[in-house]
């Protein structure tokens, strides 16, 4: 019973993280630095990443 709740909590965390590092992603701001020199922030990377390793970490507790 313990490990569903840490995974329900792992998955709901990771999916606010990962959409988190997404908006990062398409702000206007990222959007120009990208357009200038081609880099992308690394709060987006490590935002959408982190978040989908808790989602998978959570799914793996829930079963």
């Amino acid at each position: 019973m313990n490990n569903k709740i840490i995974g329900i909590t792992l998955i709901i965390v990771g999916v606010a993280v990962a959409i988190w590092g997404y908006n990062i992603y398409d702000s206007a701001s990222a959007q120009l630095t990208r357009t200038l020199n081609g880099d992308t922030p690394v709060e987006a990377w490590a935002g959408m990443i982190g978040g989908v390793i808790a989602v998978v970490i959570g799914i793996t507790r829930i079963k």
